[in-house]
């Protein structure tokens, strides 16, 4: 059972990392752009939008700075 284990282990353990070394992360939102007012916000994730530079953004407060973050 020792000598099993001994290759068993090794085995599985290059086989997880195969597979994550593999994977293609998520598509995480990027910052793209810090504003003072929402719609430079709005306007500028419209204008990537229309651009094709991203699918789809959010404008998101962040109170502790005081200023719209842009996610893309």
């Amino acid at each position: 059972m020792r000598k099993v284990r001994a290759v068993l282990v090794p085995a599985v353990l290059a086989l997880g990392l195969s597979l994550s070394l593999g994977a293609t992360p998520a598509q995480a939102e990027t910052l793209n752009g810090i504003y003072r007012e929402h719609s430079e916000c709005q306007r500028y994730g419209d204008y990537g939008d229309e651009q094709g530079w991203w699918n789809g953004y959010r404008c998101e407060w962040k109170s502790q700075y005081h200023y719209y973050f842009l996610y893309a």
